[in-house]
């Protein structure tokens, strides 16, 4: 049983009526709706959690929710590879994997997507030596736009797999993912300001010299606000944060009072370096060791809206200096920060980081504030230094500009014309961004 009501995404830059929204609990049932939409002539599309920024999981035609397509499948313990419906949510993982002593390598700072979803769009965390959670991708199961299904991995069309783990949904439906885990283990993090102007030369070298390395910078601020996590064996002593302590840092003061300042910034522009200067103080200086995915994720309630770039590794101080110059030079007043994270190089065919060692730049504002005339500027200094645009993070490039930013643009596309000729998995991002 469908309905028809509006779908919007978590931050509202996107929102779709579907003719009919359905929400299979089973692989079969996938494959039965894909080959009802086809004969009816609908496109279908699968959302997750709506975390992406762009038009990625609009669904103008057959909405499939999969939050009941979730759960553990089964578990290579020789191997320590677990395989999930496709419908799970990051943050369900660790719980799943507990049992097993297993944990993903690596996670971005949000876990509220679906497996699908994180995957689908490129979705990363941080550190030299890792690459995005698609890079943990050993083998995927897929619905077809004939209903069949097409499983890739190292016995099975193991040359799709680079193409089919990061597909942006315009291959097929994800109905399971195979992902190579590590034994659990323990982060020991330090939360730390430092003064900016000191940072940014030893960049890449202090990113180089720990397991994960990010930082954040307020515009109209001195101080980047930095996060170095240390990877320990999971037997490794912890000293969590006290209940009371992370609720006062996570929820009170990074969520609640600077959902409060970020208002007060859209009312008076003019007030926003002092407010920024006032969150860049609310911000703990901690020292802390948990389990990775306590330590990885955090809780984010303030809506915002981002783009993000990846640049060649050698190009991240640059990027971010005529980011910091930009800002200043137009007397822009920017309330949210500035993120700047690092990633290995990986052979995804439409990996941010496919072939390069990469560094990120993440630009974000508050929901309420117009982010057109900024977001254009930053995105045409990444598009000089060889940027490549996050695909679930708003950007405005289209096909003809993406092809010579990926070296296997047109094999994907290629692949995309032969199993899916008729589009049914399409929609105008995915024009947009892929050719029609």
């Amino acid at each position: 049983m469908g309905r028809t009501t509006a779908w919007t995404n978590w931050a509202r830059t996107e929102r779709a009526w579907p003719v009919r929204v359905e929400r299979p609990d089973s692989v079969g049932a996938v494959q039965r709706l894909v080959r009802a939409a086809a004969g009816a002539g609908l496109p279908i599309k699968a959302v997750g959690a709506g975390h992406s920024f762009t038009g990625i999981a609009v669904a103008p035609g057959v909405l499939l929710e999969l939050g009941d397509l979730s759960g553990l499948v089964r578990v290579d313990r020789e191997r320590s590879r677990v395989t999930l419906r496709a419908g799970t949510r990051l943050h369900d993982i660790p719980r799943l994997l507990e049992p097993f002593g297993l944990a993903m390598p690596n996670l971005g700072d949000i876990d509220r997507q679906s497996v699908a979803g994180a995957i689908s769009t490129g979705t990363h965390g941080t550190g030299m030596a890792f690459g995005g959670i698609a890079t943990q991708v050993v083998g995927v199961t897929m619905v077809t736009a004939d209903g069949e299904l097409l499983t890739s991995d190292a016995e099975q069309e193991p040359g799709l797999l680079p193409a089919l783990a990061l597909g942006l949904g315009a291959l097929g439906i994800l109905v399971e993912v195979t992902l190579q885990c590590v034994p659990a283990f323990v982060l020991r993090a330090v939360e730390q300001p430092e003064p900016l102007d000191e940072l940014l030369p030893t960049l890449l070298d202090r990113a180089a010299a720990v397991d994960h390395f990010e930082f954040y910078w307020f515009p109209h601020t001195a101080t980047a606000l930095t996060k170095t996590n240390h990877r320990l064996p999971g037997d490794a002593p912890t000293q969590p944060l006290r209940p009371v302590a992370k609720w006062v840092d996570d929820t009170l003061l990074a969520n609640g009072v600077y959902r409060v300042l970020c208002n007060t910034g859209v009312v008076a522009p003019a007030i926003v370096p002092r407010v920024n200067r006032l969150a860049d103080r609310l911000v703990g200086d901690r020292e802390f060791t948990d389990r990775s995915t306590r330590v990885f994720t955090t809780s984010r309630t303030v809506r915002f809206v981002e783009m993000e770039y990846a640049v060649p590794l050698e190009h991240l101080p640059t990027a971010f200096a005529r980011i910091r110059a930009l800002i200043e030079e137009r007397g822009w007043r920017i309330s949210f920060p500035i993120e700047v994270r690092v990633a290995a190089a990986d052979e995804l065919w439409l990996s941010t980081a496919s072939g390069r060692a990469t560094g990120y730049v993440a630009v974000h504002r508050f929901f309420r504030e117009d982010p057109g005339e900024y977001f254009r500027a930053v995105e045409a200094i990444m598009t000089e230094l060889g940027g490549r645009p996050h695909w679930g993070k708003l950007h405005g490039r289209d096909a003809s500009s993406l092809r010579g930013a990926y070296p296997r643009f047109d094999e994907f596309v290629r692949l995309r014309d032969r199993l899916d000729p008729g589009r049914l998995f399409g929609n105008r991002y995915l024009a947009r961004v892929l050719g029609e």
